[in-house]
């Protein structure tokens, strides 16, 4: 609950009440009165459980970087970070009441639309920036055609991953069981051990691993994904409906912080590189790089954009998760936006 600057000075007119002809006492506390001017900072901070589905991912970033900076407690809101396994792990305790706020992959809005209680509040970036597929260093191919026929590396079956390689091969007229698909896992070393032992010709995984592998020339990537699908909402941000229901300016403040946050990261490369190497021990060069390729796809406003909301519910009925399109209006929400 915050405290206001009414409660307060009530708080110091009773301490002058309680000390009654004590002269020293007394003028301490007018004094205390007459100078009371709070500050953001000294009001009582709304604590938020924020959910991050992965600690080394520069989509992910803006969280401890708002943190450090105080762009979040500049409007009353103390973030504790969550770092949990992936995302469904992170809806899962959405829907158990452990988070407040979750930061997932635009295709998470599939849990709302099954049942879970939350709702997108903002959409954090959009194309697929931050994912590339990625070959051995020594590989063959030079272009997506070379794939055809090929053992893909994808992190789990119905995964966004998976999806954009099955969007590939629509794309190239490739029949469905033109790709063999392999589950190695989210976690890089498990992805790295199966590219480079042949278990699997190509991967679909972080940009900044396919720039670090090509340093030690174990791998290399081939294309961004953003060259099969460009509108698109790789990440949004959630919100419980509990928490949207009990303390809804709470949400604001949180977007106001984060979207200061992304501002701060456009403008101060050399700090946003430092922060995202302490976390993914990549070279500088590396996380320039990376810098560099994903920054643009972070959202300024947090808008959700109609093109890439298509492409989503698209990508529900082409992993079968649904069985036809439906309206996701009902399952997101830009009420929370700063400007709005």
């Amino acid at each position: 609950m915050h405290t206001t600057l009414g409660s307060a000075r009530e708080a110091v007119l009773r301490a002058v009440s309680s000390v009654g002809c004590y002269g020293v006492a007394l003028a301490a506390a007018v004094a205390a009165l007459a100078g009371f001017v709070p500050t953001p900072a000294a009001l009582a901070a709304d604590k938020i459980r924020v959910g991050n589905p992965s600690v080394q991912s520069f989509s992910f970033l803006p969280l401890r970087l708002g943190i450090t900076h105080g762009f979040f407690s500049r409007y009353g809101i103390d973030p504790e970070e969550v770092t949990l396994n992936g995302s469904a792990k992170m809806h899962q305790a959405m829907a158990a009441g452990s988070l407040d706020i979750g930061l997932g992959a635009g295709p998470d809005l599939i849990f709302p639309v099954k049942g879970d209680p939350e709702i997108a509040v903002a959409a954090m970036a959009g194309p697929p920036l931050l994912l590339s597929v990625i070959v051995p260093y020594d590989s063959p191919a030079q272009t997506a055609d070379d794939l055809k026929g090929k053992r893909i590396g994808i992190s789990t079956v119905n995964s966004l991953t998976q999806w954009l390689m099955r969007e590939l091969a629509r794309q190239k007229g490739w029949d469905a069981d033109s790709l063999t698909y392999v589950t190695v896992g989210a976690e890089l070393p498990n992805q790295v051990a199966a590219l480079v032992t042949g278990q699997i010709d190509a991967v679909v995984s972080s940009t900044a691993l396919g720039l670090q592998l090509a340093e030690s020339k174990r791998g290399r990537l081939l294309f961004p994904a953003s060259d099969i699908v460009k509108d698109f909402m790789i990440h949004a941000i959630f919100a419980s409906n509990e928490m949207v229901q009990k303390n809804p300016d709470a949400v604001r403040r949180f977007l106001k912080g984060w979207f200061d946050t992304i501002s701060f990261m456009r403008m101060n490369k050399d700090e946003t590189v430092r922060v995202s190497r302490e976390r993914t021990n990549f070279s500088i060069r590396v996380e320039e790089q990376q810098y560099d390729l994903v920054m643009p796809m972070f959202s300024d406003t947090g808008r959700f954009e109609p093109r890439a909301l298509a492409t989503i519910q698209r990508s529900f009925v082409d992993l079968r998760l649904i069985a036809n399109e439906l309206d996701l209006t009902k399952y997101y929400t830009e009420r929370f936006l700063p400007g709005r």
